[in-house]
């Protein structure tokens, strides 16, 4: 086993009826690196993070994790494993604090995940775990107020602290700057970078944003109508034809 490697699919294929979202997708990702997955709509990227994740069983092929095999496991089981998971909607508990949502994500690994609405004074080491969360994505300031009065920026801090809360190995990111101000994007990516450069993090990424994507990416995997069309450093990536005709359009140029 390649311990460098910390996922690996297998021939993955997900069809729904006669589509076929995902098609004999075969992909490594290195530990510790970030990794974007890239491709234009409807190339099956977030159908491929819900297979990674559990959300849904394959047609066939197959998900590794760290040298296990866990095609077949739920998503409940999955972020026991240490997987973590966004979506492009925001998914939070608007109407509880920051410091609540956090506090809750933390909780609900541990053996108290069924106690929600116990005193929280009993779960100290969720409290300090949920403070240490909020300080290292920036909300330390609004810990006390409502989620759903972030805005949206904040929103999208709060959801990664929600998945950091756990302390996952892996962070799949779908669309982590969706609805985002263009201003408030490089805040979040240097966020991202910062949790993944820390050496203990990978991060999967869905991106669209191309300027994001080259410039933070160790690894860059290219799907388009299903398949695997490329894969490469970003360098090697921005100036591959097919990707051009496929997906940059020629539109994005890197200087290599």
């Amino acid at each position: 086993m390649n311990t460098d490697i910390i996922f690996e699919t297998k021939n993955l294929t997900k069809a729904f009826g006669a589509l076929v979202a995902v098609d004999d997708v075969s992909i490594k990702v290195r530990k510790n690196s970030l990794h974007a997955i890239i491709g234009p709509n409807g190339a099956g990227k977030t159908t491929f993070f819900n297979l990674l994740s559990g959300n849904i069983e394959p047609t066939s092929g197959r998900v590794i994790f760290k040298g296990r095999d866990i095609t077949h496991q739920p998503v409940h089981r999955t972020i026991h494993f240490g997987i973590g998971r966004s979506f492009q909607i925001t998914n939070i508990f608007p109407n509880l604090t920051v410091f609540e949502n956090i506090r809750l994500a933390s909780q609900a690994l541990g053996r108290d995940n069924f106690k929600f609405w116990a005193n929280s004074s009993r779960f100290k080491l969720y409290e300090e775990r949920a403070w240490n969360v909020i300080e290292r994505v920036g909300l330390k300031e609004r810990a006390y107020a409502p989620a759903r009065t972030l805005p949206h920026g904040d929103q999208r801090k709060l959801e990664l602290g929600m998945i950091l809360a756990p302390d996952p190995e892996v962070l799949l990111l779908d669309e982590p700057t969706a609805g985002m101000a263009a201003e408030q994007v490089p805040e979040l990516i240097a966020l991202i970078q910062e949790i993944q450069k820390a050496g203990d993090k990978t991060v999967m990424l869905v991106e669209h944003n191309m300027n994001v994507v080259m410039s933070v990416s160790d690894a860059i995997t290219v799907m388009h109508q299903g398949k695997v069309l490329a894969e490469g450093a970003p360098s090697q990536i921005a100036v591959n034809k097919e990707v051009q005709t496929a997906y940059l359009g020629g539109l994005y140029e890197l200087n290599v």
